[in-house]
């Protein structure tokens, strides 16, 4: 049976900066692992899909008892692989996961896609917590957003958005920033278009997918979320997830 809801965890083994993340343990489990879990635990999805072009992680995934699937090694984005995925088993609603951000509660995911079956105009969501420290603020791998007041994004950046011009210190206590939390929710056909669509001049810029959507006037709605989310970006962060799985 098609799922209605998908979730789609995009894994690539050959990372730049920290090949194998995906697999490495945390208390005694791959990271995969985890994320998998908390996911399989929502109300609301379907089916949990790794998407992945390594044998190495589609055979771990396989042992914990998950399903894998292998697809091309050409995807430059997670969302364009969760595309393929979609494409050969289904689904109305398509939330690419990220395979490196621990902390994404089951209940986000079910107050999230109940937001979406509930409103047809919502084609494309995501996530955002508030910034609570100014190293997370000049982190480029904190991607800062700005929103109006319906919650829908304005722009996404590496660098502080938005600029507070003139001020040295104390910027959290001025003006309350917000990271993005890289979990997308697509409609079928958002992720049909999006996939289509040729990377875009800022997308390629800021090495940020979701640009790609803004870029071709469409609207993303943001879902602010106060759980502690870990970016596991370094092993040196893996030592962080461990203390945080000890809470």
């Amino acid at each position: 049976m098609k799922p209605k809801v998908l979730a789609v965890i995009p894994a690539r083994f050959a990372s730049k900066r920290f090949p194998g993340k995906p697999l490495s343990p945390i208390a005694g489990k791959p990271l995969i692992q985890h994320i998998y879990k908390a996911a399989s635990k929502s109300k609301l999805i379907d089916r949990v899909i790794v998407a992945t072009d390594s044998r190495e992680i589609q055979e771990a995934v396989l042992n914990f008892g998950g399903e894998a699937v292998i697809t091309s090694c050409n995807h430059r984005t997670g969302s364009d692989r969760a595309a393929e995925v979609m494409q050969k088993i289904g689904g109305e609603i398509i939330i690419n996961i990220q395979a490196d951000h621990i902390g994404v509660k089951p209940a986000v995911f079910d107050r999230v896609l109940k937001a979406i079956l509930e409103d047809r105009k919502i084609r494309f969501a995501t996530l955002a917590r508030k910034v609570e420290d100014e190293a997370s603020l000049f982190d480029p791998n904190r991607v800062k957003l700005i929103l109006d007041a319906d919650d829908y994004a304005y722009w996404f950046s590496r660098y502080p958005l938005p600029f507070l011009q003139g001020i040295n210190g104390d910027r959290l206590g001025r003006f309350d920033f917000y990271y993005h939390v890289g979990t997308y929710f697509f409609r079928k056909t958002g992720l049909k278009m999006f996939h289509a669509w040729p990377r875009s001049p800022l997308e390629k810029a800021e090495s940020l997918e979701q640009l790609r959507i803004l870029e071709n006037n469409h609207k993303i709605k943001v879902f602010k979320i106060k759980s502690e989310i870990l970016s596991i970006d370094t092993p040196q962060d893996l030592k962080l997830a461990e203390e945080l799985y000890k809470k």
